[in-house]
């Protein structure tokens, strides 16, 4: 039974298989049977457009059913122990997609349940994502060797994950964040002893020099609110606005999970513009998904 938790989950050959199988999906209007008879709970904590819709939309495209709980329609914003959902939940449904704050939870799920668990978002991975934005640059690069991918922004779980990837996919990975909000050490020294090529720069200027694409996100997440006004002085300098593409290469792309708050990380002229790759990449949130279900489910 496979769990995504995060892309250190898969092998490489897999990671790499998971983005040409998305691919091939796409092309082909791809639909199967693979999840006839099973029901997936899709259990959020937080808030979503694009992966509660592609979830959905994808486990009924492989034959299935969704259940979609909030704390509010469950224990789990009450007091009963996460272990006991686990169990209980994996004697009604075929596999959970959850989106929450800790990766502890992920983890609770996994050890006590034993049913496929799938991580839709926590505070330290985003990895679905992720594999759906390499599966954006593929459609148009589909060589890695030679490109150069700027992540200018926060180094949350977004970086995480892009630092995961850099391990399995040949690119050079520049993070620029401002001081004080690097990305987890652990999780970049592991990748960069596994080989993965990062560079971390409180300069976003260096960190787009030349790159291929650049990545951004909001400034305050989820649970970041309270912080906004911090964090809108601390990331000043780090919008992706015109000067900033002008030091990426001619060809370079952009992108932005969204949602996007225009005027802060990113300029409306950019988002909007012939360089964005922002509607793609949210559409292929659906194929991704597909993928990794056709992988939880036949690996």
């Amino acid at each position: 039974m496979n769990h995504f938790l995060s892309i250190r989950d898969l092998k490489q050959s897999e990671a790499v298989a998971l983005v040409r199988r998305a691919h091939e999906m796409k092309t082909s209007g791809f639909r199967s049977d693979l999840l006839a008879g099973k029901t997936l709970a899709l259990i959020f904590e937080k808030a979503s457009t694009r992966t509660r819709t592609s979830f959905e939309v994808a486990i009924r495209h492989l034959g299935g059913q969704t259940m979609f709980m909030t704390p509010r329609d469950s224990q789990l914003g009450r007091s009963e122990p996460l272990k006991d959902t686990a169990r209980v939940l994996s004697r009604f449904v075929d596999g959970l997609v959850i989106r929450t704050f800790g990766q502890e939870k992920l983890e609770e799920f996994v050890q006590y349940g034993s049913i496929p668990v799938i991580n839709a978002l926590t505070d330290e991975y985003h990895p679905c994502q992720i594999m759906s934005d390499l599966l954006t640059m593929y459609e148009r690069t589909p060589d890695f060797a030679d490109l150069v991918v700027a992540w200018v922004g926060d180094g949350n779980n977004m970086a995480h994950s892009w630092i995961n990837a850099a391990v399995y996919f040949p690119f050079q990975l520049n993070i620029a964040v401002p001081k004080g909000y690097e990305p987890d050490q652990a999780i970049f020294e592991r990748a960069s002893e596994m080989g993965a090529k990062i560079w971390i720069t409180h300069d976003p200027r260096e960190a787009v020099e030349g790159a291929h694409y650049i990545n951004t996100d909001v400034w305050a997440s989820m649970g970041q609110e309270e912080e906004q006004k911090k964090r809108e002085k601390a990331f000043a300098g780090f919008q992706v606005n015109g000067d900033m593409l002008a030091l990426a290469d001619a060809s370079c792309k952009v992108l932005h999970c969204l949602p996007a708050h225009r005027g802060e990380e990113i300029i409306e002229e950019v988002l909007e513009g012939p360089q964005s790759l922002v509607w793609d990449q949210a559409e292929n949130r659906l194929h991704m998904q597909k993928a990794i279900l056709e992988w939880v489910y036949t690996s």
